[in-house]
C-alpha cells in the first residue's frame, strides 16, 4: 500500500501533510456508514493550498483518510490533550462526536495493530527519513505540520477558531527565532491567530522537534472558513480566499527557510 507521496526539495523546510487523505481500503469503507463516507474531517485541499509556495520544499502527502488511522496520534494510544475533548488512533466519530461506523462494525484492537503496521509506522519512517536526508545536507531541518480544521466545533472547542492556530508545544519543539517569526507574520497577516491556544502541536510535532539535535517542528492548524467556500460538502476552495492566504503562508514558509541556516551554524 502506498501510504504517502513524497516530493524531494533542496532546501532546509519539510512541509507534511498527514490528514489530506482520502483513500479507504475496501475492509474499511465496507463498515463506515453514510457520516464516515463523507470524510468530513480531512483536511481538505491543504496540499494545493501550500503548493508550490518556493522552491526547494520537501513534501510527503499521506494518502489514506484519517479514518483508516490517524497519523498524527500517539502509536501508544496516549491522549494528545489529557481532560480535553479529542479522538483516537482510529477515531469512532467525527468532530461533532457523531458516529462514523456502522453499527456493530467499529474499529476493533486488531484493527489499531493492523493499520499501525501499514499505514502509520510507514508513513512516520518516510517522514523521519526525510528529516534525516535535509538534516544530514543542511545540518538542521524544520519540519512545518500542516493542518486544517471547521472553524466552529462545539463538541472539542467553545466559540469560533482563529483563522492561524500555531503550535509549538509552548515553545519547546522549535527555536524561538522560527516561532517568533511565524507568530510576527501571522500578526500581520489580516487573520486573525493564535500561538499554542487550543491547537499546541500533535504528536508529529512533539515527537520529532527535538531544537537541540537539529530538528524543528512547527504545526499550523487553518481554520477552513479561511479558504473554503463552506465548511460542509462538498468541501469546495474558495479561490480568492485561498489566494489571500497563500500570501501570508508564502511569508511564513519563506521565513522559515531564511532562519534555518543560520540555526544550523549554532
Amino acid at each position: 500500500m502506498n501510504v504517502c507521496e513524497i516530493a524531494r526539495g533542496d532546501g532546509p523546510v519539510i512541509l507534511a501533510f498527514p490528514h489530506v487523505g482520502t483513500g479507504l481500503p475496501p475492509g474499511v469503507a465496507a463498515r463506515l456508514n453514510d457520516e464516515g463516507l463523507l470524510l468530513r474531517d480531512t483536511d481538505w485541499h491543504i496540499d494545493r493550498l501550500y503548493a508550490d509556495l518556493i522552491p526547494g520544499l520537501t513534501t510527503i502527502t499521506a494518502t489514506q483518510s484519517r479514518y483508516v488511522i490517524d497519523l498524527n496520534r500517539d502509536p501508544a494510544g496516549n491522549s494528545l490533550y489529557p481532560g480535553q475533548t479529542t479522538t483516537g488512533l482510529i477515531p469512532e466519530t467525527t468532530f461533532d462526536d457523531v458516529p462514523i461506523w456502522r453499527a456493530g462494525h467499529g474499529p476493533q484492537p486488531a484493527d489499531i495493530a493492523h493499520w499501525l503496521d501499514q499505514v502509520h509506522r510507514p508513513y512516520h519512517a518516510a517522514l523521519a527519513a526525510e528529516i534525516a536526508r535535509v538534516r544530514a545536507r543542511h545540518g538542521v531541518a524544520v519540519l512545518y505540520d500542516c493542518h486544517s480544521i471547521r472553524s466552529r466545533i462545539p463538541w472539542l472547542f467553545p466559540g469560533v477558531l482563529p483563522d492561524l492556530n500555531i503550535g509549538t508545544d509552548g515553545g519547546t519543539t522549535c527555536a524561538p527565532e522560527l516561532e517568533t517569526a511565524v507568530a510576527e507574520i501571522a500578526r500581520d497577516s489580516g487573520h486573525s491567530w493564535v500561538l499554542n491556544g487550543r491547537f499546541r502541536g500533535g504528536w508529529t510535532t512533539r515527537h520529532y522537534g527535538r531544537p537541540q539535535d537539529g530538528v524543528h517542528a512547527i504545526q499550523m492548524e487553518l481554520a477552513q472558513i479561511s479558504h473554503l467556500a463552506a465548511e460542509e460538502p462538498p468541501f469546495a476552495t474558495d479561490p480568492d480566499k485561498a489566494a489571500h492566504l497563500r500570501l501570508t503562508l508564502t511569508k511564513i514558509v519563506s521565513a522559515l527557510a531564511e532562519i534555518a541556516p543560520g540555526l544550523a551554524r549554532r
